[in-house]
């Protein structure tokens, strides 16, 4: 037996746009199998049939199906359609221009628990004038034309300048004290290996330019 499935819906009013005279339907059948689809719109019904599901990886194949008479008429011609592995999404039109909110989806006055409120997409009837977005821009979107944006995400590899963290090596400079190991004496033992001034030779020099300076002074006196 026929399972009914979830069907969503929202709408829009306008006696002047007819752009903004919408009914937004969408019939939630996860996993449909597009080639069964059997879906028929009429200016007063829609009906639709379909089979779910994928037995090569072990996901139940459900019939599904239901058919609804509409509160007023639509416009089938202006109607747009989307379908995906998850929903088929429908833009109907109403034919009459009014301000006035349909008071419920279907023509009689019926409590059916398979249809609900679609409240992404609902607005109450005295707030639609400040509708930022369009009717057909919320369908596109939905429609899928904004799953490119997707790709926006490989910006995230800008993450990899993180990295620069490894900067933090820097504090390893403080290492440079470690050349208070080497002592004097091996630098001046590397200078006398090297035939540079050992700091005995040094002290030589200095002796000989002490020298120098007594050779500097005056004689010493004779006697008379």
């Amino acid at each position: 037996m026929a399972t009914h499935p979830e069907i969503l819906w929202a709408q829009r009013s306008s006696e002047t746009e007819e752009e903004k005279n919408l009914i937004y339907f969408t019939i939630n059948v996860p996993d449909v199998q597009e080639s069964t689809i059997k879906y028929e719109l009429t200016p007063t019904t829609i009906s639709f049939a379909a089979k779910a599901g994928n037995a090569s990886k072990n996901i139940p194949e459900k019939d599904y199906e239901f058919k609804l008479d509409f509160y007023d008429e639509i416009v089938p011609e202006q109607s747009k359609k989307r379908i995906n592995s998850r929903d088929i999404s429908l833009i109907l039109h109403k034919k009459s221009k009014k301000l006035e909110f349909w008071p419920r989806l279907t023509k009689e006055k019926l409590k059916i628990p398979f249809i609900k409120t679609d409240f992404s997409k609902w607005v109450d009837e005295d707030e639609q004038e400040g509708e930022a977005l369009k009717p057909d821009d919320d369908f596109d979107a939905d429609m899928g034309g904004m799953g490119g944006m997707g790709g926006m995400p490989g910006m995230g590899g800008m993450g990899g300048m993180p990295g620069m963290g490894g900067m933090g090596g820097m504090p390893g400079m403080g290492g440079m004290g470690g050349m208070g190991g080497m002592d004097l004496e091996s630098m001046l033992a590397n200078l006398k290996n090297q035939g540079g001034p050992s700091g005995a030779e040094g002290a030589e020099h200095d002796g000989d330019d002490d020298d120098d300076d007594d050779d500097d002074g005056p004689p010493p006196l004779e006697d008379a």
